[in-house]
């Protein structure tokens, strides 16, 4: 009977925010009022807008790194892109592909400047990188705000603060409006599936696994399982810790591209504000943790977190009479998931440690901890 509860109580730790999810979304289901066929739709939309930027958070979990808040600094680089795409007229896929080119070598710099900052505070990456994005977003506001249009011509006075330099506030993408979704859009069954979007989505996922199997994804899972061991091993351990956070930057470069065409349109100040928030907020609900996440974790989360977030503001508008409740709780519910995963991340780690001395005193052999030495907020 002890060994049952033990297996339920395990159940529940590894897949409490999971749980918590899906009987929350059921619920608000029916006092929503919308159609099933309207949520699937939807779901299927935000999979496609969303997915690109969580899947930039595996490696530096695999390379014991935790949770990269600082992918807002890749945002923040494809931002800029568009912005230029926009200035210049390069509409379509293309001006997408040269937002990329823009944006790239930018979110290349920027992830390298993150890698070599994480490696003078090992131990404490996810913070780091939260307060390293407040960061940077000042150095982002003061070039768009006052160097756009003074120091770097602008060609479009349309997207130009009346005083002659800045951007405006709200830039309208509508040159690049779901230029990637709309390249093929399969009808079935009523719904509408952006496949190119989905392509390179999958496209991405196989990139992960095969570079799972390659020698520097070999070295990065080593050095998240304990970077000492891959030190003595041989593993250029700062230098993989730098080339995952680089990669993981410059993937929400991209992702934020693909978000933001979806979107068709761009708070030029704050649409990055919330990338990485979200983006934590998902994989977690999708059952990973700080120091392992999956592919299958990213779609389960981002199904999940945006089903609540379809359903909750009209749940909370019938039930309350007011919409901003449910607004109120989508916030509320992102913030407590990343701290309960947290918490529960800290709850376990402390659980194996009493197990192994306990092991320890009465002479059983004890397995080794299996978890990232990175990562711990």
């Amino acid at each position: 009977m002890s060994a049952k509860k033990k297996s339920f109580t395990t159940f529940l730790s590894e897949y409490a925010v999971v749980l918590i999810f899906v009987v929350i979304t059921l619920a608000a289901i029916a006092p929503s009022g919308l159609s099933i066929k309207y949520i699937v739709q939807e779901v299927i939309t935000r999979l496609g807008r969303n997915s690109f930027l969580v899947i930039a958070l595996l490696l530096p979990i695999y390379a014991g790194m935790g949770l990269n808040f600082a992918m807002t600094l890749g945002a923040m680089a494809g931002q800029i892109g568009l912005i230029f795409a926009v200035d210049w007229g390069v509409a379509g896929w293309q001006g997408l592909v040269f937002a990329l080119l823009v944006g790239l070598p930018i979110s290349i710099l920027l992830g390298w400047i993150t890698g070599k900052v994480m490696n003078k505070a090992k131990g404490r990456e996810m913070v780091t990188g939260y307060i390293l994005a407040f960061f940077i977003n000042g150095i982002y506001q003061f070039f768009v705000l006052y160097m756009m249009g003074s120091v770097i011509p602008m060609r479009n006075p349309a997207i130009v603060l009346s005083r002659g330099y800045g951007v405006r506030n709200t830039l309208n993408l509508e040159s690049v409006r779901q230029s990637l979704d709309s390249i093929v859009m399969l009808r079935l069954g009523g719904f509408a599936i952006p496949v190119v979007t989905f392509v390179v989505i999958a496209l991405l996922c196989v990139f992960i696994v095969w570079f799972k199997k390659t020698k520097l994804g070999q070295d990065m899972r080593a050095v998240g399982q304990d970077m000492a061991v891959a030190d003595a091993a041989g593993i250029p351990v700062e230098k993989t810790r730098i080339i995952a956070i680089l990669i993981s930057t410059a993937l929400a470069c991209a992702g934020q591209i693909i978000f933001l065409q979806n979107m068709g349109n761009m708070a030029t100040y704050n649409a990055h504000d919330q990338t990485g928030f979200f983006a934590v907020a998902a994989i977690l609900v999708g059952g990973a943790s700080v120091t392992h996440a999956s592919i299958p974790n990213v779609f389960i989360g981002v199904i999940l977190l945006h089903a609540m977030f379809i359903v909750t503001p009209l749940a909370g508008q019938k039930l309350f009479g007011s919409a901003m409740i449910g607004e109120y709780f989508r916030q509320f519910i992102g913030y407590g998931v990343i701290a309960l995963s947290l918490v529960l991340y800290a709850w376990k780690n402390r659980k194996a440690i009493e197990d192994a001395r306990s092991g320890l005193r009465q002479g059983q052999p004890v397995q080794k901890e299996q978890n990232g030495k990175g990562g711990k907020a």
